[in-house]
């Protein structure tokens, strides 16, 4: 038999409080059943206790007879449910859980699960917090950082694989011009406006342990995105992948391309003319101009971390993680996939 008699502090009243012990519940069962009332009883106990605690511990049970007020029975009750405060299961049900876990292993974010599950399993549903809420209860309730027993870590499958959940921050960026290349200022307005699909941003992600890049270019209405892994920095790899992979889509929707202003960009001309497309360029240190690039290259580093040797991956590997990202659900999207949204509006589909 377990006697704890923590003490605690009201937040509002500041008053000290703590928890029945058990031979304070006997002293309540032994003075109750002699007919006592509640502030005698009190009195007895001493250490503060009031009339009003006495009356709660009771709850309206009889004196004597069935169902009479039993000190060992009440304590066990009241240290159980000590025991299990704070540790209901989260989220709603054995479906939704498994549906979560499944979904974040394969490189969903909470937010993508939470949007998709509707439409996967109709009247279902759960918020993103909830999910996140379900993850981190698994670490923090010890209080020590450590793993609750017969709980699985998540926290590598976040997008951001943090510890605690930190509050996003912004970064100021610096705007410099370089009037030698086609501005993005001279880019139709429509583009910004994601109502037609045509229009693509493409980027460079490079590795410290090797000259291998990849080359993603991704599409701004649905969101597909390409990635090609290039041998160095150099504007003819570029172009290759580039060409490559929008020579595939039909003319009709290869209209614009953004870029920023890395030298292995600068052989846009030889794109313009083979695409028949209008190359643009961001402003200096202005990722946010070509936003949904960023992003998917975000999205890419989840797969392939900082660090990774882009000479080691091998173009299946590279092929698996364009799959994955192409038929994971987007909130923007209202839950449809890259693939489904593409195909949707230009009924070309494209190769799973």
């Amino acid at each position: 038999m377990r006697k704890t008699n923590k003490q605690s502090k009201n937040k509002c009243t500041g008053h000290r409080f703590s928890h029945l012990t058990l031979d304070e519940r006997i002293k309540i069962e032994i003075g109750y059943q002699e007919g006592r009332n509640f502030r005698e009883i009190a009195k007895i106990l001493g250490n503060g206790r009031s009339a009003s605690a006495i009356c709660r511990e009771v709850a309206g049970k009889p004196r004597k007879g069935r169902g009479k007020y039993q000190a060992y029975v009440a304590h066990n009750k009241a240290f159980a449910k000590r025991e299990k405060r704070g540790k209901r299961p989260r989220l709603k049900n054995d479906l939704i859980r498994a549906y979560a876990t499944e979904k974040m292993k394969l490189g969903w974010s909470p937010e993508q699960i939470s949007i998709r599950l509707p439409i996967d399993h109709k009247g279902e549903e759960i918020s993103h917090e909830a999910i996140y809420q379900f993850v981190y209860a698994q670490i923090h309730r010890e209080g020590n950082g450590s793993l609750r027993q017969g709980c699985e870590d998540l926290r590598p499958y976040l997008p951001r694989r943090r510890k605690r959940r930190l509050a996003k921050g912004f970064r100021k960026a610096r705007k410099l011009e370089r009037p030698i290349l086609p501005s993005i200022e001279d880019r139709p307005k429509e583009v910004d406006r994601r109502k037609e699909i045509g229009h693509w941003e493409d980027d460079t992600i490079v590795s410290r342990k090797s000259t291998s890049r990849l080359k993603t270019i991704n599409e701004r209405v649905s969101g597909l995105v390409f990635i090609k892994k290039i041998k160095n920095g150099s504007v003819e790899e570029s172009n290759c992948a580039v060409l490559e992979k929008l020579e595939a889509i039909p003319c009709p929707y290869v209209q614009t391309l953004t870029r920023d202003r890395g030298t292995e960009n600068f052989g846009y001309k030889e794109i313009e003319q083979t695409l028949e497309i209008s190359c643009y360029f961001a402003h200096p240190y202005c990722s946010h101009e070509r936003g949904s690039n960023e992003n998917a290259n975000g999205l890419i580093r989840r797969f392939l971390p900082k660090g990774t040797d882009f000479a080691k991956v091998t173009d299946k590997e590279i092929a698996h993680v364009e799959y994955l990202l192409n038929t994971r659900p987007r909130k923007r999207l209202e839950g449809l996939t890259p693939y489904e949204v593409f195909f949707n509006k230009t009924g070309v589909a494209l190769k799973c």
